[in-house]
């Protein structure tokens, strides 16, 4: 490694972002009597706190709120009128949240002993070394936390027209006339589900044969059953996307989406359209290539199981490592680091086990394999389904769409995935979940004794039904 460049300022480690793990690693670091040097550019808190999680889970809940009011009826309580969204009040409920906690992260970041903040761009000038505007930083160990953002692929059309991304959504105050969402994947169908609660006419257009393509045929399925009895329509097959301007009075912004489907009309009009088609690391303007740091051939950074880069001094954190891309997993990678750096406790990423939610309503929890990837294992299977309509809590709220599913190994007794689509599924799926990570057999959750009426109590009735998977 060169001689430290004797202008720079030096620290015992650098953090470039203030995502999910930053700021975590920021603290561990500066408790054990580090000095940190904490980089961010834009907005602290990351996608989650900013675009993502914390902002539409509260647009979800004011969703939510609207559909369980036009359902009062069925509950026998009786509103006078009909249900109105204040879109306004809507995006500032939304706004407050964000703002709160954006603001709570900042003030303890400023505040952190042996940490200093630096607002501007970071870009490597050397192995060690960082340049933000006329400050140039250098220590032994630097960590990107530097997160993705919305992908925009080069489609025939799309230079032509206004399209939102999720950033763009949250700036949306007015309620769209009609939504076109490009993408049917896990954030398409929260924006789908929750505009079409808010009262918009939403599409969703899939290239793919079926929704959520990653999850088994049966789940796919049923999402869209869910989101299709609600009002949204759904265009599958879709192979040929592309975009042209579509100028009414009323949407003088309005778009063409040209698709080619088995079914339906070739062309669908929307007055906005959403981009919801992945995501990409923001690694390509970092100056990486001057640290030594290796990407891989979709832009995110190399790293081993320990996320180390292929500089021995530079570590990977959270989206930008194409490891994991959710907030969980992010603040994961913190504790792998922090671990093996301050505890003398050598975790690993291969350690952890998938796991993510879908955050329509009903939500959908999910584990470990799925049935198509324990099928291709070879291994002899057992597997448990229960419908959601069999599940007392779910019958007692009147919410009984979608069902509970688990696949064991029939010789070890290993629970190999899991499944809940279905009322309280993004909770109830955490009992699987510490089953696994215990590697302990399904038989420990069969006979445990769960609290009724809740919707976890059926997992044991259901794993004392297992059959074997054909």
């Amino acid at each position: 490694m060169a001689a430290p460049n004797p202008e720079a300022r030096s620290f015992d480690a650098i953090i470039i972002g203030a995502g999910q793990a930053g700021p975590s690693l920021a603290g561990r670091l500066t408790d054990a009597g580090w000095t940190v040097a904490l980089v961010e550019r834009k907005d602290f808190g990351g996608t989650c706190v900013n675009t993502g999680c914390m902002p539409t889970k509260t647009l979800v809940a004011s969703a939510y709120a609207a559909h369980l009011a036009r359902r009062s009826a069925e509950y026998g309580v009786v509103l006078q009128g009909d249900v109105g969204v204040d879109m306004k009040r809507v995006h500032d409920r939304a706004r407050t949240v964000t703002l709160n906690a954006r603001g709570n992260l900042e003030t303890w970041l400023d505040g952190m002993k042996g940490c200093t903040v630096f607002r501007g761009h970071a870009r490597f000038e050397s192995a060690d070394t960082v340049r933000v505007g006329d400050n140039l930083l250098t220590a032994p160990k630097i960590f990107l936390n530097v997160g993705g953002r919305a992908n925009a692929p080069d489609m025939p059309g799309l230079d032509q027209i206004s399209y939102l991304t999720n950033v763009g959504m949250m700036a949306v105050e007015e309620l769209p006339r009609r939504l076109v969402i490009v993408g049917g994947s896990y954030i398409g169908l929260e924006f789908a589900q929750m505009y079409r609660r808010f009262g918009a006419e939403v599409t969703v257009v899939e290239m793919g044969p079926r929704l959520i393509g990653r999850e088994d045929p049966e789940i796919s399925d049923a999402v869209r059953e869910i989101l299709e009895g609600e009002g949204v329509s759904v265009r599958l097959n879709s192979e040929c996307i592309s975009f042209a301007p579509h100028k009414t009075e009323e949407s003088p912004d309005g778009v063409c989406v040209h698709v080619t489907c088995e079914d339906g009309a070739p062309q669908v009009v929307g007055s906005h359209v959403l981009l919801a088609i992945g995501r990409k690391p923001n690694t390509d303007d970092l100056g990486l290539d001057k640290a030594g740091i290796e990407l891989d051939k979709r832009g995110y950074v190399v790293v081993d199981d320990q996320l180390k880069t292929s500089n021995p001094g530079v570590w990977a954190m959270g989206d930008c490592n194409g490891k994991g891309a959710f907030t969980h997993t992010a603040y994961n990678d913190f504790e792998i680091i922090a671990a093996n750096l301050l505890d003398n406790d050598p975790r690993r990423v291969s350690d952890r086990i998938t796991c993510y939610g879908l955050f329509i309503d009903p939500p959908l929890g999910r584990v470990g394999m799925t049935e198509a990837e324990a099928r291709a294992t070879g291994r002899p299977l057992l597997v448990g389904k229960r419908p959601m309509t069999r599940v007392g809590r779910a019958t007692e709220k009147g919410e009984t769409q979608g069902f509970m599913k688990v696949v064991v190994d029939a010789e070890t007794k290993a629970i190999l995935g899991a499944a809940i689509l279905g009322l309280n599924g993004d909770e109830a799926i955490h009992g699987m979940i510490d089953i696994m990570y215990a590697k302990a057999p399904y038989t420990t959750i069969q006979r445990a004794v769960h609290i009724h009426p809740t919707v976890s109590e059926l997992i044991p009735t259901m794993l004392g039904e297992l059959k074997p998977l054909t």
